[in-house]
């Protein structure tokens, strides 16, 4: 019998009622094991009506009642983290080990909110004159909504919500249809924590639902992850029906290596960074930039590296790498590789031909690698989102960094170097608003924040750390005299207040 995952809201499973219904496969098969029911727009109102509702109450609560919720809920989340690693496997398809990664990751956006007191601890200035002070806090939103991507199904929605419930939000999921088991399973943990009903809110849908999200007026912000398309989308809509609007979109993160790198650290980076989670994941390096005389060599390292990868089932534990989510991404993915020698190329590993034996319906690519890749050429500019490695030559420093600088993505970017000062420069001159330096991937730690520049990022905050908490708060000045006991009244005065 088919599973169907329906929607949460109000602090139950809510089954779906618009007869609609979309396929959820096992990538690794091909065969459709789940339904996924697609809201109507009466149902995403009826969510949003249960996180307005609770918001009345929960925007009151102590500051340790939500964290004694949310220490319950990263304990029960430690204990299932396998569970929820298997969900993601079946359906994703990513390696167990990645899946429990991601899950990891998700968990330090829990400790973060653990901790939100901190964070939220306001400002009190006193006498600023004759018995006056000024004080500024910083009070919670209301109905805040995630969408969020197929590729980090459970830790990108940690991303979003830990904070903004720690904040005294209500939140109302929309997560990706492709995998849309773990939304429920982090629902269900969050009541057993015993987070009041319609604090946290999911509803499973297409276009129709995330529509709605963003026009419905008790809808206070958004946060977004996914594709830069949707994501200036998603801002402008939000935005124009007046919403405060984090949209996380696409990338094309490059790695400059200059000549004095240790290339064989390089190359594992490479390998690593480019066809980790099968290149499914925002931070993946899609272009490497060599510099000077080494590209020849550190090409064929690289070479070397990826022939070994296994790539296999994720519930095989000797896979690394894992099936594409959808046969029709994994299209799209091969077509990049077989154009690309048309497009003046080198295809030193063209990997569209792959499949696994005994698995030959499942969503299967191997690794490729282009060498004397072109800007020109369309597996450079597009996101690809899948394990396809473009190497780029630059005869200088400088060079490398214009071209870097020159591309419309600007999420993350890495250099690698012995050389202290060319990093330090790095840093500084390059357009990206993560930089790793001899680190391939830098997506920071969950009290720093994550996020991009130019079209990898709308509006002003980036997600989790210190712009997480201002994002799902707004600031509030408070100013007020209290009079002596044995004061007089002054009377009245119409002239402007004065401080001095």
């Amino acid at each position: 019998m088919t599973k169907i995952v329906n929607h949460w809201i109000g602090g139950k499973t809510v089954e779906g009622a618009s007869g609609t219904y979309g396929p959820v496969t096992n990538p690794a098969t091909g065969e459709v094991t789940t339904k996924v029911a697609f809201a109507t727009v009466d149902e995403v109102d009826a969510a949003v009506a249960a996180a307005k509702e609770a918001f009345t109450t929960w925007r009151h609560s102590s500051l340790a009642q939500r964290t004694s919720i949310l220490f319950r809920f990263r304990a029960l989340l430690d204990a299932h983290r396998e569970e929820l690693a298997e969900l993601i496997t079946a359906e994703h398809g990513k390696v167990h080990s990645d899946a429990l990664g991601e899950v990891a990751r998700g968990l330090e956006i829990v400790d973060l909110a653990c901790g939100i007191p901190v964070q939220l601890k306001g400002e009190l200035s006193t006498q600023v004159a004759t018995r006056v002070d000024v004080a500024a806090i910083r009070q919670p939103l209301g109905v805040v909504a995630g969408i969020t991507p197929f590729n980090f199904p459970a830790m990108v929605p940690m991303w979003m919500f830990p904070i903004a419930i720690a904040c005294g939000n209500t939140f109302v999921l929309k997560p990706s249809e492709k995998d849309p088991s773990a939304s429920l399973k982090l629902a269900e943990l969050l009541a057993e924590a015993g987070l009041p009903d319609g604090v946290f809110n999911v509803v499973q849908g297409d276009k129709v639902a995330v529509d709605r999200l963003l026009e419905h007026p008790d809808v206070a912000a958004v946060s977004f992850v996914g594709s830069t398309p949707i994501a200036r989308h998603i801002h402008a809509t939000a935005s124009a029906h007046g919403k405060r609007v984090q949209a996380l979109g696409g990338a094309k993160n490059h790695m400059l290596v200059l000549p004095d790198a240790d290339l064989d650290a390089a190359a594992d980076a490479a390998v690593s960074a480019a066809y980790g989670s099968a290149g499914e994941r925002c931070m993946a390096i899609s272009a490497v930039v060599a510099v000077g005389s080494i590209g020849d060599e550190l090409v064929a390292k690289i070479r070397e590296r990826a022939e070994k990868v296994k790539i296999g089932p994720g519930d095989d534990p000797s896979s690394e790498m894992g099936p594409l989510i959808t046969a029709e991404h994994r299209d799209k993915v091969a077509s990049y590789v077989k154009g690309a020698a048309d497009e003046g190329c080198e295809v030193v590993l063209d990997g569209t031909g792959f499949t696994v034996e005994g698995y030959e319906n499942g969503h299967w690519i191997g690794l490729s690698l282009l060498d004397r890749v072109p800007t020109t050429a369309k597996a450079y500019r597009d996101e690809i989102f899948g394990p396809v490695l473009c190497v780029l030559r630059a005869e200088t420093y400088e060079e490398g960094v214009a071209l870097i600088n020159a591309s419309p993505f600007g999420n993350g970017t890495a250099i690698f170097t012995r050389d202290g000062g060319a990093a330090r420069r790095f840093q500084l001159e390059v357009e990206a608003g993560m930089v790793g330096v001899n680190v391939p991937i830098p997506v920071p730690v969950g009290y720093h924040s994550f996020g991009g520049w130019k079209d990898s990022l709308f509006g002003d905050h980036h997600i989790y750390g210190n712009d997480g908490t201002h994002f799902y708060t707004r600031g509030k000045v408070i100013t007020s005299r209290w009079p002596d006991p044995s004061e007089t009244p002054a009377g009245v005065d119409l002239g402007f207040p004065r401080n001095h």
